[in-house]
């Protein structure tokens, strides 16, 4: 039998709860996949408490690492046995096996554990297109990024400073400045509504920066929005206090003529190839050392409840995987 995390109504953690289901066979462009690791990434929060709407009932989880256990007709990218990993999708991550789409499977090298795997690839490739495609970041580039000492933050600062970018980070406590540090931010603030933008203008001798990286939503917005140069350009791809309220478009002509977006992973990973592509730079990425795959925590799959639990509290930052 095989171990699932189904939920059949949205709420708190414990709506979560374990199944056993039984083994599938395959279909046409299908594997069955013996999971090592599942990713746990705050889209999976906002799917469980509704904010993001699923079709429900639901299993839950985009990201995971395993061996091809059996192919179905017509497969011929991957064979049985092979070491693969996926981010993006479908839903059913938090389970110790699944049917998944072959060419969604992306190879990963025997050097890259499953753990890493299973930690990296869901978050690198948000970080890539964010870097590489909404904005292109380079030497030039003074960029603000919320959330630096959470999971994506750690693979999106190094590779920024890879890129030639300054980075001015954004922490919620003054705990996490150390570590944001660390991970190579040239400046560290400590959120604050009320400050923040200003605080950007006196960093950046008045030039304030070129691209705002935003998770966070409602609360944050506006002085991100602020703290934008004439013409930079706004992200917000993260709801974290909920979606941000409604913008005139009067307001960013009246800010410097801003440009504003809201990009999502799968917009970006749309067709096979552009999402192989993007892995696979990701996982250069990691085997160049630009970024570094850093797990947090680690839960069994039974305890997805109290993983989601400490992710919300912030008991737990960073990478987290669940063990089938």
């Amino acid at each position: 039998m095989v171990n699932a995390i189904r939920f059949t109504e949205t709420g708190g953690p414990d709506v979560l709860q374990l199944h056993a289901v039984s083994e599938q066979t395959p279909g046409p462009g299908e594997v069955w996949l013996e999971q090592q690791a599942v990713g746990v990434n705050y889209l999976d929060v906002t799917q469980r408490k509704g904010a993001v709407p699923v079709a429900l009932p639901s299993g839950l989880g985009l990201e995971g690492a395993g061996r091809v256990a059996a192919v179905g007709a017509g497969v011929s990218n991957v064979r049985v046995g092979d070491r693969v990993a996926y981010a993006a999708g479908p839903l059913g991550g938090y389970a110790s096996a699944r049917l998944f789409p072959a060419e969604r499977l992306v190879k990963i090298p025997e050097t890259l554990s499953f753990e890493d795997a299973a930690a990296v690839l869901f978050k690198g490739i948000t970080a890539q297109y964010l870097l590489k495609a909404t904005y292109p970041v380079g030497p030039a580039t003074t960029m603000l990024l919320y959330g630096v000492a959470g999971g994506l933050g750690e693979i999106m600062v190094p590779w920024a400073k890879h890129l030639g970018a300054t980075v001015i980070g954004v922490v919620s406590r003054q705990a996490s400045v150390e570590k944001a540090r660390a991970s190579g931010c040239d400046e560290v603030l400590v959120f604050d509504a009320q400050t923040l933008a200003a605080d950007v203008i006196r960093i950046t001798d008045g030039r304030k920066v070129d691209v705002v990286y935003d998770p966070i939503g409602r609360v944050s917005f506006q002085a991100s929005l602020d703290s934008l140069r004439p013409r930079g350009l706004m992200v917000s791809f993260g709801a974290q206090t909920g979606a941000p309220a409604a913008v005139e478009l009067a307001t960013l002509n009246a800010k410097g003529s801003l440009f504003l977006t809201r990009p999502s992973l799968a917009a970006h990973t749309a067709t096979t190839a552009e999402y192989q592509e993007r892995a696979h730079d990701v996982l250069a990425a990691v085997a160049a050392g630009i970024i570094t795959p850093q797990i947090r925590a680690r839960y069994p799959l039974a305890d997805a409840a109290r993983a989601h639990a400490d992710l919300e509290t912030g008991r737990s930052s960073g990478a987290i995987i669940l063990k089938p």
